[in-house]
C-alpha cells in the first residue's frame, strides 16, 4: 500500500498527537470511561492548564469527544483503536527488550569464558562478575 504524501502527512500528524506523554496519560485516564477535567487531573497528576490543553488537542483531532453536563464537561474516547495501537507498540517494545536482554546474556557469557593463555606470554583475563 503506497499512500500519497498528503495522506502520509495526515498519518504523521496523527502520530504526533500520540507522541506526547501527557496526552497518553490523559487517554489512559479516559480508558475506564468518561471523566471531567478534575477526575483526569486526579488520575494523571497533571496540572489543570496542561490537562485542558491536551484535551483540546485530542478533541480537535477526533480522538475524544466533549459533552457538557450541567456545570461540568465530560470527555470520552471515541477512537478505541488508540488502545489497540498502544498495545501493539507495547508488545513490539517488549519483544525488542527481550531480544536485547538475551543478547546481553550471551555477551556476558562470552566475557566470562574469555581466557588468554598465560603460557604464551599473555595475561589471563577474567571478567568481573
Amino acid at each position: 500500500m503506497i499512500l500519497p504524501p498528503s495522506a502520509l502527512t495526515q498519518v504523521a500528524d496523527y502520530f504526533k498527537v500520540l507522541s506526547e506523554l501527557s496526552r497518553l496519560q490523559v487517554l489512559c485516564s479516559l480508558q475506564s470511561g468518561p471523566k471531567n477535567v478534575t477526575e483526569i487531573i486526579e488520575d494523571t497528576g497533571l496540572g489543570q492548564a496542561n490537562v485542558s490543553k491536551h484535551l483540546k488537542i485530542l478533541t480537535q483531532v477526533g480522538i475524544i469527544s466533549r459533552t457538557p453536563q450541567g456545570v461540568s464537561v465530560y470527555y470520552e474516547i471515541i477512537e478505541p483503536l488508540i488502545f489497540d495501537l498502544c498495545e501493539l507498540v507495547s508488545d513490539r517494545l517488549f519483544i525488542r527488550l527481550e531480544e536485547q536482554s538475551q543478547q546481553l546474556k550471551q555477551l556476558k557469557g562470552l566475557r566470562r569464558t574469555k581466557l588468554v593463555d598465560t603460557t604464551s606470554g599473555s595475561a589471563k583475563v577474567k571478567a568481573k562478575k
